[in-house]
């Protein structure tokens, strides 16, 4: 597949805390969840792929392309969203749109106008005048309004109440169809469960996976760990990777031949 982020070996320290190797990578049309506790390093990573923060060392490539040649390209290509739009929140929806879509050669107002219909947004109003869902879906909207093929979430549902939280991984089920891949930090992991095909998983500034969210159940399900998601999660921060290896050790020699009959 054709892989639209990788990242290799990022590191960042500040006193007290660094990120360390961080890597993983993710392929078109696909979903993939952060996860992590707070302190981990989730929006330290999201801020380095963004050039918000300057890595001490690593590589980030968009699309095949390294960000430091190619930054007006890729910013086309790729849609940040940090939550609810909360700028201007007394301007008209319309008149912020007037401003942003000079920024992109590539804008669609064919798109946009699409969007606003099928997140039922009404342009003549205020952020101000929208509930947290919606502001979420109208970041949305701007970013897919100049077709981007990436979307970088950072807690896209936070503070949502259920009904909206499940409308909004249903957006992105939506977009996925549309070859649309998302990389989306969130706290909520049982939302994961719902729509995510990956996850990449942080503790303490090193990445404990990155792989497929079913084969992540499935090998922690072969341990007798949990199968939720969240449980998993619950295990590694109380217990620590100790608890994990100690569990692999223990089945690889459950299955290991037994020589002392040979």
């Amino acid at each position: 597949m054709n892989e639209v982020l990788e990242v290799r070996h990022l590191f960042k320290s500040y006193p007290g805390f660094a990120l360390r190797d961080v890597s993983f990578r993710l392929e078109s049309g696909r979903i993939m969840g952060f996860i992590g506790r707070n302190g981990a390093g989730k929006t330290t990573t999201l801020k380095s792929l963004l050039n918000l923060v300057h890595p001490d060392g690593g590589e980030i490539r968009y699309f095949g392309l390294d960000p430091s040649e190619n930054e007006r390209t890729i910013l086309q290509r790729v849609g940040f969203a940090g939550g609810a739009v909360d700028y201007y929140r007394r301007k008209k929806i319309s008149d912020i749109v007037a401003v942003t879509k000079r920024f992109y050669d590539n804008w669609d107002e064919e798109e946009y106008q699409k969007y606003l219909a099928y997140f039922s947004i009404d342009p003549g109003k205020t952020p101000a005048q929208l509930s947290e869902g919606m502001r979420v879906k109208l970041n949305l909207t701007l970013a897919l309004s100049h077709r981007a093929r990436l979307l970088i979430l950072d807690e896209p549902t936070s503070g949502l109440d259920p009904v909206s939280r499940e409308e909004l991984t249903d957006t992105f089920w939506y977009l996925r169809k549309k070859g649309i891949s998302i990389l989306f930090s969130t706290q909520i992991v049982s939302d994961l469960e719902k729509c995510a095909d990956d996850i990449t998983y942080i503790k303490n500034g090193e990445i404990v996976a990155s792989e497929p969210l079913a084969d992540f159940i499935a090998f922690h399900r072969q341990l007798g760990m949990p199968d939720k998601l969240e449980d998993i999660m619950i295990q590694y921060e109380k217990e620590g990777l100790a608890y994990a290896a100690a569990k692999e050790k223990e089945a690889d020699a459950a299955q290991a031949p037994d020589k002392s009959s040979e």
